[in-house]
């Protein structure tokens, strides 16, 4: 009997996963910080430890041929360094030059606007006169409404504030506003890439890594993801195949949804679907739909992981850019049970794959404990400690663990952080960079800290400081922030392309 019971305990504590199980966000970003309490917080000492103190976080309501250059990796470190601070010095200049011309506009609005008012008041005084010569006596309630009137047209009138991503030529995102003469030129340049029988992979990595314009961002993506081959005439059939095998999975795997061993996995799906951005999009009966079934299938497939929360925010720039190869409105205000059966058919299948191409790149981020993600916040703790010791000691200073924070920046790549815009923007330059998902993001990370260093310092208390950290203000972010943020990424690339193999992982 005892022999049987200590089978029993064995089998318990070595039970395999079933395939395609939900598995638990091991550490959980602190969102919803209690109110201010005196003395300091305990401070984890173990990842368990850890994990069981903090709450959950998934409720939570100029010069393209500059960086084309950086992309290069044979350039000499010292032309590398001396791009990368062109390209924010140039962004510096450029802000102030828009402050500067913001400044004198608004001047000149003013005075305008006071010499209009100054003659109106005129014109009111004349009138006014003429009244009163006429014995007309005004009532006290007139008066009054005269005298706002007047304090109305005094006020000098300024048109609502336009975010600086509003009034770009950001062709990248959404819409199609007309191209300046330099972006028809690239396009131009990537038409001509692809055209050919066989695309230079290479050279398609170096043009894409300073943006990818909307136009040609379908075909270039599926490309430097691997899911297309080079040749030419190879794509159609590579699609056909790809896409039937999709859903020959569908039809093989996603009626077990409800089984015992599966319906904790669809249920979480199920549930994390609708806390995703942007919400006029995935709340739409077809795109739930769409999304459950991609995740769904993706986690049966990959039983070492299963479904982690976190995967389901990285199919969202898949879908969203390979939307656009049917539409030309913005994505987030189109109904797309509008477009055809065919397309969505095809978009689903397209958005699997390439979703499952780029986490075969960082699948330990996803399995028992998440030693990826563990891996790399340990060494963005090391990197910024290095780069600039006044963060990470104001860190320390306050017990700010970098796991607190940092586990959603590895997680979601930053998703959480960043408009959707920014993302796809993101994306180009990572899938044109090697390991840009698995290594390259660290460096971003590190460079996006860093970003913020004054209004990190300018918080003196543990929570501030979270707070700070876990709603940092990018939501007027455009292609510009981002360029200038992978253009510091790179450089410490190259800074520490000699640190330890932690960092390289």
């Amino acid at each position: 009997m005892s022999n049987d019971g200590n089978k029993k305990q064995f089998w318990k504590r070595n039970a395999a996963k079933v395939p395609g199980s939900i598995q638990h966000v091991y550490v959980k970003c602190t969102c919803r910080l209690p109110p201010a309490t005196p003395g300091k917080p305990k401070k984890a000492t173990t990842f368990q430890e850890f994990e069981s103190i903090t709450s959950d976080a998934w409720d939570v309501g100029d010069d393209d041929d500059e960086l084309l250059a950086m992309a290069a990796q044979n350039l000499n470190i010292d032309v590398v360094m001396e791009t990368a601070n062109k390209v924010i010095e140039n962004h510096s200049k450029q802000q102030e030059k828009q402050r500067q011309d913001d400044t004198t506009e608004l001047e000149q609005r003013e005075e305008d606007t006071q010499e209009e008012v100054a003659e109106d008041e005129e014109e009111d005084e004349e009138d006014e006169e003429d009244r009163v010569g006429e014995g007309d006596v005004t009532s006290p309630e007139v008066s009054f409404a005269s005298q706002t009137l007047h304090r109305q047209r005094s006020l000098p009138h300024r048109p609502p504030l336009i975010p600086l991503v509003a009034r770009m030529a950001d062709q990248n995102t959404s819409g199609t506003p007309a191209m300046t003469e330099r972006e028809a030129s690239r396009l131009d340049k990537f038409k001509q890439l692809l055209a050919g029988p066989n695309t230079d992979l290479e050279e398609l990595r170096k043009l894409s890594w300073s943006g990818i314009p909307r136009q040609v961002r379908p075909i270039t993506w599926k490309l430097l993801s691997g899911y297309l081959p080079a040749n030419a005439e190879r794509r159609e059939s590579v699609l056909q195949r790809k896409r039937q095998e999709y859903f020959g999975f569908i039809q093989q795997y996603y009626d077990s949804r409800n089984d015992e061993h599966h319906q904790d996995t669809y249920r979480q799906i199920h549930i994390d679907i609708p806390r995703m951005s942007p919400e006029s999009l995935v709340l739409q009966p077809k795109v739930t739909e769409i999304f459950e079934r991609i995740l769904f299938i993706w986690a049966i497939r990959h039983p070492a992981s299963g479904y982690v929360q976190g995967i389901n925010d990285l199919v969202t720039p898949f879908f969203v850019v390979y939307v656009f190869e049917y539409i030309e409105e913005e994505v987030e205000n189109f109904d797309v049970s509008s477009l055809q059966e065919e397309a969505l058919r095809n978009i689903e299948a397209d958005s699997f794959w390439c979703m499952s191409k780029l986490l075969d790149g960082i699948q330990d981020n996803y399995t028992f404990a998440q030693p990826g993600i563990q891996r790399k916040v340990k060494a963005l703790e090391e990197l910024v400690s290095r780069i600039d010791e006044s963060v990470h000691r104001h860190m320390q200073q306050y017990e700010v663990e970098y796991l607190q924070f940092a586990f959603r920046w590895m997680n979601n790549l930053l998703m959480r952080e960043l408009p959707l815009r920014c993302t796809i923007r993101l994306w180009d330059t990572y899938q044109a960079e090697p390991e840009g998902f698995s290594h390259f993001h660290l460096y971003v990370c590190a460079a996006f800290l860093v970003r913020w260093r004054k209004e990190i310092l300018e918080e003196r208390d543990f929570q501030g400081l979270m707070i700070l950290l876990q709603n940092l203000p990018t939501m007027h972010w455009g292609n510009e922030e981002v360029s200038v943020l992978l253009a510091e990424a790179y450089r410490l690339k190259f800074a520490f392309a000699d640190a330890p193999n932690h960092y390289k992982r």
